[in-house]
């Protein structure tokens, strides 16, 4: 037989064993049961099959509940209940959101109310211009007849002139379904994805929660879908575009298929880059460099917030950040989205380069451009001098980088977040994450808006090698010095001042006279030498002063998260066919805990060595570990001790070598 024909022979054998075993193992696959509950007939599964019902879990947030796939076909990631809360929050007594907060604003406007279940129907306050309000009082008595009530908007029914809403990468449709259920005063809400097997799951949900009058699923690529709706009679009056990493991709569709006034709500998860881990891949998505730096979870606010900003301006529009939050390992903006050629023209003076030393840490801020008022009421635009630093930082003797640009105004409307606080503190029973809600945002509210990024506490003291001081004491030296200071929801021990650096490096040069360091360990290029080496010309008084602790620290709110799961995190990529979510945790836990598992095997490895040697707590009675301890408990046994004589030992003679002679040696 040739050598081809036997190739041949082999090829077919092995397709035909392929397809004998393909064939056994879909026999013993177990069929699903039916679903649960009749669906319509646009629940068709797009020609893929669905994994049986073993293989389904039922999830419930909010007041929405899903079928999500255990495997990793769809994305869901529980650890963003949070995000999602904060987004739309459930009914109740007085509770609103973002996005309810947000529909009161453009429906009172229209002169509709909305009303959310036991919340009693009140006169709503929006802040309008005295020319808007006349308007919206002529349009009031022109819509309605005399005696007619005001018109009113609810949850779960359709609003005519309500929000169109588009989530752009819906995934399991779990946040649409919550706006649905959620939000009152919307007209529609289009849950979008570009995965086949994700629609059908969205289909699945939305007839499984009865919202199929308000959520629309659709399948496309979610850039594609926003280009096709950037005429101003079919843009969006709200879009939420929260991808698995970085969203940059979509910014430039999102921006212009948005209303005017419209609200966009943008998440990223590449903290990663925003973090400065890499300052090119930043520079390559957000057109910014991000520098390592303690303040790099409010630096990457800023950078989205430049990138989104920067968009806009392409095509003469400009946003307006509403809040800003950092959180767990994501970062969430809400920006509102406005168009006008002379407020663009604006946007370069809210930019700003940073200058940050690599010694000290010490930061500095260039604005691009300027705006200078001009004689007859005239605004001109220019170019911004600098730059604010010399080239070797002034304070240690090191060089500087450079990093931005970032957005240098504020990343918060404090009226709008005031709002939202105030709704969802109403009644935090019903809400899951109402507390850590109520912390964050309170935190917000006391945050210093026109001072860009922060210092922290323990980067102070290490920097000069000292002793960390409590951050009462710090923020009332900056107190009693005349300076504004404030805490930062991004970081728990963050000090964000508008004092100059020269006054906050005097204070801790204060603060270390009082716990001296050994000058004589310093190294004479080192920063701490540099900086300790000169006199403060600023005596600083670390008395503790009562406007130094913050309202929301005295009343214990929970501002700062602590981990809510074990191994939380970002989750993995979805994948058509993906495995098990069980077998993707099980990897992540293997990974996360190498270093402490390999700690771990040392310590069991040590554990019978060090049981050979006596616990001291344990001989002076004071240890609490019990047969925990790796230390030996066992009480000594005495020695045995020789007969007593009255005279001092003699040592034993050596025995004789063979032809040795005995007796005293001869010198």
């Amino acid at each position: 037989m040739s050598h081809a024909k036997i190739v041949l022979w082999l090829n077919l054998t092995l397709r035909f064993a392929r397809s004998l075993s393909r064939a056994q193992f879909m026999e013993g696959q177990p069929q699903g049961p039916p679903n649960l509950r009749a669906m319509g007939n646009d629940a068709g599964s797009q020609g893929e099959e669905r994994p049986p019902a073993a293989q389904e879990t039922i999830v419930t947030e909010g007041t929405a509940t899903i079928v999500f796939p255990c495997a990793n076909e769809v994305f869901y990631n529980p650890v963003q209940e949070f995000n999602r809360d904060l987004t739309a929050n459930p009914p109740s007594p007085g509770r609103c959101a973002v996005i309810t907060e947000f529909a009161r604003i453009q429906l009172g406007a229209k002169g509709i109310q909305i009303k959310v279940p036991g919340e009693d129907i009140q006169k709503v306050v929006v802040d309008l211009s005295e020319e808007e309000k006349e308007k919206v009082d002529l349009k009031e008595g022109e819509n309605r007849l005399p005696g007619d009530q005001p018109r009113t908007a609810v949850v779960g029914e359709i609003c005519k002139e309500g929000l169109l809403v588009l989530e752009g990468l819906a995934a399991s449709g779990l946040r649409s379904i919550r706006f649905a259920r959620e939000v009152p005063g919307l007209q529609s809400v289009i849950a979008n994805d570009a995965s086949a097997r994700a629609v059908d799951l969205i289909r699945r949900n939305v007839q499984l929660n009865d919202v199929a009058h308000l959520v629309q699923p659709s399948q496309a690529d979610a850039r594609m879908l926003m280009y096709q709706h950037q005429k101003v009679s079919e843009r969006f009056d709200v879009i939420d575009l929260d991808p698995y990493g970085s969203p940059a991709p979509f910014l430039d569709a999102a921006v212009q298929a948005v209303s005017e006034g419209g609200l966009l709500c943008v998440t990223c998860t590449d903290m990663a880059v925003l973090g400065g881990n890499s300052g090119e891949t930043c520079y390559s998505k957000y057109g910014a460099m991000a520098l390592k730096s303690r303040a790099c979870h409010e630096m990457a606010l800023r950078i989205v917030l430049h990138s989104l900003d920067l968009h806009a301006n392409c095509y003469q529009r400009f946003v307006v950040p509403l809040l800003s939050i950092s959180a767990d390992f994501y970062v969430r903006v809400f920006v509102r989205v406005f168009t006008g050629q002379a407020r663009v023209k604006a946007s370069a003076s809210k930019q700003a380069l940073v200058f940050q030393c690599v010694g000290c840490g010490a930061f500095h801020l260039q604005r691009l451009g300027k705006v200078v008022m001009a004689s007859g009421g005239r605004v001109k635009f220019s170019a911004a001098c600098g730059p604010p630093v010399t080239p070797e930082c002034e304070h240690c003797g090191q060089r500087h980088q450079l990093g931005g640009p970032i957005w240098a105004e504020p990343i918060h409307d404090l009226d709008f977040v005031g709002r939202v606080l105030q709704a969802v503190s109403a009644n935090p029973s019903r809400f899951h994450t109402s507390e850590r809600i109520q912390g964050v945002l309170s935190v917000i509210t006391e945050e210093l808006l026109d001072v860009p990024l922060y210092y922290t506490l323990d980067q102070l003291s290490s920097t000069i090698h000292c002793n960390t001081p409590s951050l009462l004491q710090l923020r009332s030296a900056l107190l009693h010095a005349g300076f504004r200071v404030s805490l930062s929801h991004a970081c728990r021990n963050a000090v964000k001042t508008d004092a100059p650096t020269e006054a906050l490096w005097d204070i801790m040069r204060c603060w270390e006279k009082e716990c001296p360091v050994k000058r004589e360990r310093l190294s004479e290029t080192s920063p701490a030498f540099h900086i300790l080496s000169a006199e403060p010309r600023l005596q600083a008084n670390f008395t503790i002063r009562e406007d130094a602790n913050p309202s929301s620290r005295q009343r214990g709110l929970k501002r700062f998260q602590v981990n809510p799961e074990a191994h939380w995190g970002p989750r993995p990529r979805a994948r058509p066919g993906g495995k098990n979510t069980g077998e993707a945790e099980e990897r992540c836990r293997l990974r996360h805990s190498k270093r402490k598992g390999l700690a771990e095997d040392l310590a069991q490895q040590a554990a019978p060595r060090l049981k050979m040697f006596p616990c001291k707590r344990f001989k002076e009675g004071n240890c609490d570990r019990g047969e925990q301890c790796c230390y030996s408990h066992d009480q000594p046994t005495p020695r045995a001790s020789a007969a007593p004589t009255d005279c001092p030992e003699t040592p034993q003679p050596e025995p004789t070598r063979p032809g040795a002679i005995s007796g005293p040696r001869v010198g």
